[in-house]
């Protein structure tokens, strides 16, 4: 793509984004416009925060009362606060992936991985970092991944790819997979941080390797006792998913992530000041195993779950107060959500379904993680943008994360190719003004698919084997039957009446229509 075409899109873009700002409804001079409302001379920077397991009820700007998150809520005075926002997937590899690449999960077969899986992203593919560094933007990664590495079998003791990197990033800090798997290490780029080459890392999810205690066997080691899938390796007090030996020197201490992941973005930040970038920050919070640092232990009145909501906020407000440090936060589009709905018992006896009290974390919807119900998906959403480009408020728009992509790239001036980011949609007039509309129809997907249209949801019957471990999960609505549901949400949010009886031709056509979207290649 020429200069002269990216010039052509961005002068375009900035026209609607003007528009937009001013209200006008008459064409304006965008040179005179731009003068009058001080529109930066740098492109705008993008931070994108991604909660683990936040329900739509968790921020205290969403309803919840139980405690308080100013910071976050400080974005929502500022900025838009949808409701009607949703993850791509009720599960977090899934709504990863669909945020990278623009596809939905099920194109790939993308499901929870385990810690030791192959990246599941084609890292010859176009992803959203590589787009973004066409547009001239710097790009990081820094916290929890959990899209695979490497191309399986990883050796943790050499350099670890493809990853991160190959994918567009420039640099990435992470947590390999997530909290409650091995390997307990942070990797850095290629390499394991800290790690002693007297001491290598073996990893396994088959059989048990090395002689470090396990839950099953010793209990009395453990700050919390856990289901038997979370009963293997103990490190730091916490037995994990999988089997890990060696590697101590380059063990994590969980109650240290608020610090490192939050010093690593910063130090990001502050290298990147002088040039356009884009942060995706993955928190692990409040994913479990939660284990708060003492800063927040014991605050939130909730327990170690609540504690982690308030150790959320202060991460956000770190950052956030960096941008403003540097002089970038006026110039910073944020986009603030989580990656699914909440979770209480995820397979760690910390009593958060016992000290939630009357908090609802799934804010009045029904479901919550792994649930083809709308509390599986929706999600709270924040964006900001400070420098008088956006028109605050609460806003209904119904929007994917899917969506991000396309809709960077407007922002950017990057024209995509035509197989690039096939599901997503360009909402930047709604992200940037709450009165605006987005989305028409929308998938949803758990273990099963769902389909917003207009006023209607409908659920897909389920013909496959639920897994043991969510059949377990007896406290969880996963929405999983053989028969088909079908919700008019505009009367019904908590999705309490199946009308397909009542409505066969709505089913067989919303049937239709998500077969349509299956087969689209």
């Amino acid at each position: 793509m020429s200069n002269n075409t990216i010039k052509k899109i961005q002068k375009s873009v900035l026209s609607i984004l003007v528009l937009m700002t001013i209200g006008c409804s008459e064409q304006v001079d965008v040179a005179s416009a731009t003068i009058e409302k001080k529109a930066p001379v740098k492109k705008p920077n993008v931070v994108i925060f991604y909660v683990d397991d936040l329900g739509f009820g968790d921020l205290s700007s969403y309803g919840m009362t139980a405690t308080k998150t100013p910071n976050v809520d400080e974005l929502a005075a500022q900025g838009i606060r949808f409701t009607d926002a949703h993850s791509s997937a009720a599960t977090c590899t899934p709504s990863r992936y669909s945020l990278l690449t623009g596809q939905y999960a099920f194109r790939n077969n993308a499901a929870i991985l385990p810690g030791d899986a192959p990246l599941i992203i084609d890292h010859t593919k176009p992803t959203l970092p590589k787009m973004m560094k066409k547009a001239g933007y710097k790009t990081a990664v820094v916290g929890k991944w959990h899209l695979g590495l490497g191309r399986g079998e990883v050796d943790w003791n050499k350099d670890v790819k493809p990853g991160p990197l190959e994918l567009g990033f420039d640099y990435s800090f992470l947590m390999p997979a997530t909290g409650d798997r091995v390997p307990t290490v942070y990797l850095e780029n290629h390499k394991v941080v800290n790690l002693d080459p007297s001491d290598p890392i073996t990893i396994s999810y088959e059989k048990r390797v090395g002689d470090r205690p396990v839950g099953t066997e010793s209990p009395e080691l453990l700050k919390q006792t856990a289901d038997l899938q979370h009963s293997a390796t103990i490190v730091n007090g916490i037995s994990r998913i999988g089997w890990m030996k060696g590697g101590k020197s380059a063990e994590w201490v969980d109650e240290d992530f608020p610090q490192v992941f939050t010093d690593k973005a910063i130090d990001f930040i502050q290298e990147s000041k002088d040039e356009a970038f884009m942060l995706f920050f993955p928190f692990h919070d409040i994913h479990v195993p939660r284990v708060p640092n003492k800063m927040f232990a014991g605050k939130s009145g909730m327990g170690p779950r609540g504690d982690a909501i308030l150790q959320m906020d202060w991460m956000t407000g770190r950052i956030v107060d960096e941008l403003k440090k540097q002089g970038l936060y006026e110039n910073t589009l944020i986009i603030y959500s989580s990656d699914n709905g909440p979770v209480m018992d995820d397979g760690y006896d910390d009593f958060a379904e016992e000290m939630r009290g009357e908090h609802d974390p799934s804010g009045g919807f029904r479901g919550g993680k792994y649930s083809a119900y709308e509390a599986g998906t929706r999600v709270p959403m924040i964006v900001t943008y400070p420098n008088g480009m956006i028109e605050a408020g609460e806003s209904d728009a119904l929007i994917s994360h899917i969506d991000l992509y396309k809709t960077l790239a407007t922002l950017a001036g990057v024209e995509l190719e035509a197989n690039e980011a096939v599901d997503s949609v360009n909402v930047l007039p709604a992200l940037l003004n709450s009165k605006l509309s987005a989305r028409d129809e929308m998938l949803e997907e758990s273990f099963t698919l769902s389909l917003r249209a207009g006023k209607w949801k409908y659920i897909e019957p389920f013909s496959g084997v639920t897994p043991d471990w969510l059949a377990n999960k007896t406290a969880i609505e996963n929405g999983l039957t053989t028969e088909p549901q079908l919700y008019d949400i505009s009367s019904d949010q908590k999705e309490q009446l199946n009308l397909a009886d009542k409505y066969p031709d709505k089913v067989i056509e919303l049937q239709q229509r998500l077969d349509s979207i299956r087969a689209l290649k």
